[in-house]
């Protein structure tokens, strides 16, 4: 297996102007993806953190967070799990690009996850990493769906 990019496609019940809020602002992130999130803005250069945590420890998990760029509503990309302080760049982060396309009255909205063979990670490493992402997006993915599901039925 080459370990090289995660891909997820759906169709979702919402316009792409929806969806684009769903995947690029804090309030509607962490409704179907981390447990916490902060992002001030979806505009390139934007930074903020993704948060999973548990009972003992609500901050478990941070990933920082950086957009790279933003084309409402058609296209939103960013980097993650670089380091605190560190600019993100291939290499030492992983690049998530969501790309919208309207579509029988909702959008079909394609995730992509590249970079991880550019880490440097030892062969074990990333295989345990590859199949965690790829684990946690078919958990997320439909949670997303179904979120701007729910937000247009109201």
């Amino acid at each position: 297996m080459e370990y090289a990019s995660i891909e997820r496609e759906i169709h979702v019940q919402a316009s792409p102007e929806v969806v684009f809020q769903v995947v690029s602002q804090a309030e509607h992130l962490k409704e179907w993806w981390p447990d916490d999130a902060t992002l001030p803005s979806a505009t390139p250069g934007a930074t903020g953190e993704l948060i999973w945590g548990d009972e003992d420890n609500p901050r478990a998990n941070v990933e920082q967070l950086t957009v790279v760029e933003s084309d409402p509503p058609r296209r939103f990309v960013f980097r993650w799990t670089h380091g605190v302080g560190q600019e993100p760049v291939p290499g030492n982060s992983l690049l998530v690009t969501f790309e919208l396309t309207p579509s029988g009255g909702g959008t079909q909205l394609r995730m992509t996850e590249t970079g991880f063979r550019e880490m440097g990670w030892e062969a074990a490493v990333l295989e345990a990493a590859y199949h965690e992402h790829v684990e946690g997006w078919d958990y997320f993915i439909p949670r997303l769906e179904t979120y701007a599901d729910r937000l247009v039925s109201r």
